[in-house]
């Protein structure tokens, strides 16, 4: 995403990823509660249908599944970019533009793009453990690379590349924000896995708050030593910004396709963690009745949704193959405000409504009876 913002905001993308963080840091204090109180499948949707009702929860239900699949398709269209940088670094072969490129950006349809969303929703129809197996690996080997990028990159820091600093002022800055909020979403999906977590109480709220915490240092470290290494316009529009950094910043060619590898298997992650989340949040709505009960049938050998991860992968794979990325991403985002402002909302309702209720992340000083209208827990 640095690649779509930084015009908007130049060297101050930085300040971009602080105000983008933070406002999501209160948004993630309150999934951590509703997660540890309501600890079953659905996220937000879920938390709405407790605190506001089946309307409200049908209204977010299908926002999320808008999100979550736009926010898949969006990150696939990334991980084509990057297939395409590393065919060309390690073998010199580039794919035709019109079946690689995304659309909007002389491509036609984008085949890497399908490929990677129909992969990810085989592994998602096998099984759960397998699952989660997969994307540990995947986690651990992007974070040795962003590490690798952040050791090469900063070898290449010039305080000069930091000059504008803000390009277009303070509202450039807050636009690059919006932007690239997207980057944030993920750690909603944890809360969807509410019941197929050992202690939900104790492990969703980590989880949650963790995620975000590392993902946050992470993004400004990055941010900081990409828009130091190299000046912000040779980024904009950069279809793979990390390894251009490292290629054309710092002269570390070989080490640019590395970082091409790497954000392959980053973003493989992304897209697995993001369509487990969505599939689940149609099976909570299935279960409740508000789509068809059979569409929730879970396989009895691999115990996963397999009708919706399969109608849902093809779904997103069309979506990734013919929508243009800069679309997605504004999409994206006015879903995930839109559910994040709802999750806001029910906590405050269900301190009020059922204080009585055992919330894992509140303050143990909770000591609101069922008559009363207010409770003094604090989030801990």
């Amino acid at each position: 995403m640095i690649g779509e913002a930084i015009a908007d905001a130049g060297p101050a993308i930085v300040l971009s990823f602080v105000l983008a963080g933070v406002t999501c840091a209160f948004s993630a204090l309150c999934f951590a509660e509703l997660a540890s109180t309501i600890p079953v499948a659905g996220s937000a949707y879920t938390y709405s249908y407790a605190t506001m009702g089946e309307l409200i929860a049908w209204i977010i239900g299908w926002d999320l599944i808008l999100e979550y699949s736009v926010s898949v398709a969006a990150v696939a269209v990334g991980w084509g970019q990057y297939f395409n940088e590393l065919l060309d670094s390690l073998f010199g072969v580039t794919l035709p533009e019109s079946i690689a490129g995304p659309p909007g950006d002389g491509g036609v349809v984008n085949l890497p793009a399908v490929f990677i969303v129909l992969a990810i929703t085989a592994v998602l129809c096998y099984g759960i453990r397998e699952s989660a197996r997969a994307n540990t690996i995947m986690v651990i080997v992007k974070l040795a690379i962003l590490g690798l990028f952040l050791v090469l990159g900063v070898t290449a820091f010039t305080s000069d590349n930091l000059t504008p600093f803000t390009p277009e002022g303070t509202g450039g800055m807050v636009t690059a924000a919006s932007v690239i909020f997207f980057a944030y979403i993920g750690f909603d999906a944890v809360s969807t896995s509410g019941e197929e977590t050992k202690n939900p109480g104790r492990d969703l709220p980590i989880a949650i708050i963790g995620s975000l915490a590392i993902a946050t240092i992470l993004y400004i470290l990055v941010a900081i030593v990409a828009v130091g290494a190299l000046p912000f316009d040779q980024l904009d529009g950069a279809e793979a910004p990390l390894a251009t950094v490292l290629d054309e910043g710092a002269g570390f060619g070989w080490a640019s396709t590395i970082i091409s590898f790497g954000a392959l298997v980053a973003i493989t992650s992304v897209v697995l963690t993001i369509l487990y989340g969505q599939t689940r949040i149609m099976f909570a709505m299935c279960r409740d009745g508000l789509m068809p009960r059979r569409m929730a049938y879970v396989h009895p050998k691999t115990r996963t949704p397999v009708y919706i991860t399969a109608v849902f992968g093809v779904l997103i794979a069309l979506l990734a193959a013919f929508v243009p990325l800069a679309e997605i991403v504004k999409l994206v985002n006015i879903g995930t405000l839109f559910a994040f402002v709802l999750v806001n909302i029910g906590v405050w309702i269900l301190r009020h409504k059922r204080p009585e209720l055992e919330r894992g992340f509140a303050s143990r000083s909770c000591r609101c009876s069922r008559s009363s209208a207010r409770c003094s827990a604090s989030t801990s």
